[in-house]
């Protein structure tokens, strides 16, 4: 596989956006995390765009996402960049370890495929979204679909041809190992699991031949030599399946801490619907990026007076072992606080 180029011993964070709409404050709280993490332990940062989907990502997104990120305080050392032009056109990159667009990233993703299909683990599978619906049976253990029960693994190579024959496409599933996987989470303590624990077989590669999220994310982390990731806990059940990946590559695990989400007042995560809590929206409501520095630090346990401040002002009191247990809500009185301000003489809201 591809080799990095980076010193042994320093901490590799990194942001890992998906260029398909604007940031929220849920990215943002994410991100903010990431960041003093690895700041916090003198290390580098590394932005990536996770633009694999063609259909979603948008260039203007990309974009957006760049200027957000500056906007809130946070730099990177590898990654794309602004075009310094402001023409629009091929985002620029510095670092050792590119690409770091994951669009640009075919050749590297054919040959993990490649690797994989020597070593026995993949199959191709024929089954439509409605098929593994029906088949299914159980309810989904996360956002990537229902657990497949392995259906296609099964299929005589005359039946696969028969398949093939009849017009049905195939995507590529992995098949790992039955070992359960272990591994300490900074935030959410012991985690053990097996692949049948998080859905079995995962594809690694659309039907139409788009790479899917897991294999992407694996190779990518690996090659980068990403060696901290941090990330919300809705992704903790990618996490043993992208350590199989990335054990098979070659690479080396990176530690993992997957923390609360941020929620709104009803408890539904933030997500891009929430467009009122887009980045851009509340920029344009005149809300300075020190308050919602402010805020996020606070609901991290990093700035108990819940004063404005500038992520690089919040980095030294970052602590992991603060963090919540529980997903954090914004009510009203916490939105009222970011859009307005406290009142004059008035006690932080508790």
């Amino acid at each position: 596989m591809t080799e990095t180029a980076h010193a042994p011993c320093e901490i590799r964070g990194r942001l890992a956006p998906s260029p398909t709409g604007y940031l929220h404050l849920g990215n943002a709280w994410a991100f903010l995390l990431a960041w003093w993490a690895a700041r916090q332990a003198g290390g580098r940062i590394i932005l990536r765009l996770e633009d694999i989907d063609p259909q979603r990502s948008r260039d203007e997104f990309a974009l957006a996402i760049m200027e957000d990120l500056r906007w809130l305080g946070m730099d990177w050392d590898e990654g794309p960049g602004l075009p310094s032009d402001g023409s629009g056109g091929p985002l620029p990159e510095r670092g050792n370890c590119g690409p770091y667009v994951q669009s640009r990233c075919a050749a590297i993703y054919a040959q993990a495929l490649q690797r994989l299909e020597r070593l026995g683990c993949l199959y191709p599978c024929f089954c439509t979204r409605k098929e593994l619906r029906a088949l299914a049976g159980a309810p989904h253990v996360d956002d990537m679909g229902a657990p497949y029960p392995g259906t296609c693994r099964r299929l005589s190579e005359a039946q696969r041809m028969a398949l093939r024959q009849a017009g049905r496409r195939a995507s590529l599933r992995f098949h790992g190992p039955s070992e359960p996987v272990a591994f300490t989470d900074a935030v959410q303590g012991q985690q053990c699991f097996t692949l049948e624990d998080c859905g079995g077989d995962f594809a690694v590669q659309r039907s139409d031949g788009v790479i899917a999220y897991q294999l992407a994310v694996a190779v990518d982390d690996g090659r980068m030599g990403i060696n901290q990731v941090v990330r919300g806990r809705d992704i903790l059940p990618s996490t043993p399946r992208q350590i199989a990946l990335l054990r098979l590559l070659g690479y080396e695990i990176p530690t993992y801490a997957h923390v609360p989400l941020l929620c709104d007042a009803e408890g539904e995560r933030l997500a891009k619907r929430h467009n009122s809590l887009a980045l851009r929206s509340l920029r344009a409501e005149g809300v300075p990026p020190e308050r919602i520095v402010g805020l996020l630090a606070w609901l991290a346990g990093a700035n108990p007076d819940r004063r404005e401040a500038t992520a690089a002002g919040m980095t030294a009191a970052f602590r992991p072992d603060r963090l919540p247990r529980r997903d954090c809500r914004l009510d009203g009185a916490l939105l009222d606080w970011l859009r307005y301000g406290a009142p004059s003489g008035a006690a932080a809201y508790e």
